[in-house]
């Protein structure tokens, strides 16, 4: 007797189901589909497994079909055991000896029929001309030669089904697993796909069919009975076979050639482009995270470059040199206790080192400012008596904060010229006037020069109090938002790094940050790669926020499409394939999402340009060739991840989610 050509000894499938105990604790189960299945099919049986819902059928097929793999016992296909064979192994064999008829046909949407059944020899890398020949021949044969351009949803169910059969002889075919052929089909379609199986056995080829209707087992040789996953009864019910002298046999090329390798790259390419224009709306979602990317990119770079300048110029006028400490690790963090780092305590340390020439908590809010009818909305810091030296800001009339009215919590404020002028008017003194600051009285004592603003025209009104007043009477709190240093001339670079070591020591572990703005011009050229490092930082954080972008439409793109993944699979795709298409279409969306930014954002830079002449926009084609190589490169590593997830999925699993 000859060898089995599918053979299988004492095989089980198991799952693991989720499950509640009573407790109400989680907790997982078993659950067996399949119990020691001993079963031989040979080359060029026609073979029905019949079996009511649940018996087990279905997962048989998908054992027998390397779509799954068994949880016990032994599956040897012409005598190779499959528990020795790797992902892409198992995928050579659903692509050059299993062929799959599906019940719901399982056709891709987007392709025409010569296109779905072209697909199993573009995985076997079979020549461009040779498959196309062979796809219509088969159709043809099938009575599908006016149907080749047509798509799956221009066909009749039973003409699906036979472009499906079709698609399974495509590379031989030798063995056909057909799962409930005929289940949604008409009775005339029903019986087109019953004979167009039974006289593929007559050929030769094995035909494995899943069905629980009894008119389809009957055309079988032998029939096979499962009942709660077991083999209840295997018998022959006709004595003719088929001899398999007639099997169609594909010619497979060069698995290692870098031609077919080429050509299923150049398919792919194709195959995304069409998946993206089919999905248009999606398409659109993902190159808009890449568009904005690429644009925030290019356009904080050119408002960079230009405020880099901008804000050189004004350092120059600057001749103090002052170091800002802030609370938290860095900008970004959020540790509430980290907040709250800098508190009254910290002054006077700071204060007495040899480098400190004036130094000022910085309390920060904001409030409503009223005189009579006039009400303006300001800034309003919390400062101490030595802020205004500290900060280099001069005063234009009165004076500043004395230590008695820190210490008092006095209800006295400094204006800027910019809040006077709005609420007293150009010719009224505001100095000794009374304002309402959230409906607290305040006696004005200062007006101070209005600083530059670098990027508005007129800049937004600022008012000062007391730190005191404005942590215990306006916020009801004991910790500052950021403390300023003044330096005494003449410092080197160590005084900074002198604060850090003080402040850990202090606060027991590094819970702040130390920003030094260096105002002589001397330092102005560190203070310009600062600022580039700057803008650099937040031009990365934007093409981050498109590749992210990019990831989160991809996995929604992989979630949608994870049937067409497993029929994929079920033709014969290596999993660098599935990682392949993906990564293509990654790749299209961020090279036409990068072109539109880049048009997006040199429009955006015109309009700012003519809205506003303060900043000028500095373009650099560097930048831009950079900003669209590297939204590329983002947009490729972060479709990474969505594009091995799809390739990773299992067959079985894939095909169970349509």
């Amino acid at each position: 007797m000859t060898q089995a050509l599918l053979e299988l000894r004492a095989v089980s499938r198991a799952y693991r189901m989720a499950s509640d105990r009573a407790d109400g604790a989680g907790g997982s189960a078993w659950t067996t589909a399949l119990h020691a299945i001993d079963l031989d099919i040979r080359a060029g049986e026609m073979v029905a497994i019949i079996g009511h819902s649940g018996s087990g059928k279905t997962t048989l097929l998908n054992l027998l079909g390397c779509l799954d793999r068994p949880t016990g016992g032994t599956y040897r296909i012409g005598g190779r055991d499959t528990r020795l064979l790797d992902a892409d192994a198992l995928a050579a064999l659903r692509r050059d000896t299993f062929g799959f008829v599906f019940q719901r046909y399982d056709l891709l949407p987007a392709l025409t029929a010569l296109e779905n059944v072209e697909m199993p020899a573009v995985y076997a890398g079979v020549k461009a001309d040779v498959r196309r020949e062979r796809a219509c021949h088969l159709l043809r044969r099938f009575g599908l030669g006016p149907r080749l351009g047509h798509f799956p949803s221009q066909l009749s169910g039973g003409q699906q089904q036979r472009v499906s059969i079709a698609r399974a002889l495509i590379n031989g075919g030798s063995v056909i697993l057909a799962d409930e052929p005929t289940g949604a089909l008409d009775r005339a379609s029903h019986e087109e796909v019953l004979a167009h199986l039974r006289a593929l056995h007559r050929e030769g080829h094995t035909i494995v069919i899943v069905t629980h209707d009894p008119a389809v087992a009957a055309v079988a040789e032998r029939v096979v009975e499962l009942r709660d996953g077991r083999v209840v009864s295997d018998r022959r019910v006709t004595g003719e076979r088929a001899t398999g002298s007639a099997r169609v046999e594909a010619s497979r090329p060069a698995r290692g050639d870098a031609a077919a390798a080429l050509q299923r790259l150049r398919v792919s390419l194709a195959m995304a482009w069409r998946a993206m224009l089919s999905h248009r709306l999606r398409a659109v979602l993902t190159m808009l995270g890449i568009v904005m990317g690429i644009a925030a990119v290019i356009l904080v770079t050119g408002l960079g470059e230009g405020a880099k300048r901008r804000v050189v110029d004004d350092l120059r006028a600057f001749g103090a040199h002052t170091v800002d400490v802030y609370p938290g690790k860095d900008w970004n963090d959020d540790d509430a206790a980290g907040r709250r780092a800098l508190g009254e305590s910290d002054l006077p340390l700071l204060a007495i080192q040899p480098y400190t020439d004036s130094i000022s908590p910085v309390v920060a809010g904001s409030a409503a400012v009223r005189v009579g009818s006039r009400t303006v909305r300001v800034t309003l810091s919390g400062v101490g008596a030595q802020y205004f030296r500290a900060s280099g800001a001069a005063m234009s009339a009165g004076t500043a904060f004395s230590a008695s009215d820190v210490f008092r919590q006095a209800q006295v404020i400094i204006i800027d010229a910019t809040l006077a002028r709005r609420l007293f008017g150009p010719e009224r003194d505001p100095i000794g006037e009374t304002v309402l600051v959230d409906q607290v009285p305040c006696r004005v004592i200062g007006v101070a020069r209005t600083r530059k603003a670098l990027f508005a025209p007129e800049p937004a009104p600022e008012a000062w109090l007391p730190y005191t007043t404005q942590m215990y009477r306006f916020q009801a709190r004991d910790y500052f938002d950021a403390i300023k240093i003044r330096l005494k001339p003449g410092q080197g670079a160590w005084p900074p790094r002198d604060l850090e070591r003080i402040l850990t020591r202090l606060h027991g572990r590094k819970d702040f940050f130390v920003m030094v703005s260096d105002h002589f011009v001397k330092k102005v050229e560190a203070t310009a790669r600062t600022l580039t490092l700057l803008v650099s930082g937040v031009a990365v954080i934007a093409l981050v926020v498109g590749g992210v972008g990019v990831m989160n439409i991809m996995l929604v793109a992989v979630s949608e499409r994870t049937r067409e993944i497993g029929i994929r699979m079920a033709l014969g795709a290596r999993r660098s394939d599935i990682q392949q298409q993906f990564l293509i279409e990654a790749v299209l969306l961020c090279m036409t999402g990068a072109l539109a930014g880049v048009a997006f954002a040199w429009c955006v830079g015109m309009v700012i340009g003519w809205m506003q002449s303060e900043i000028s926009m500095v373009f650099s084609p560097w930048a831009i060739a950079g900003a669209c190589g590297t939204a590329i490169a983002v947009g490729i590593g972060f479709g990474y991840v969505p594009a091995r997830n799809a390739a990773r999925l299992v067959p079985v699993v894939a095909l169970a989610r349509g």
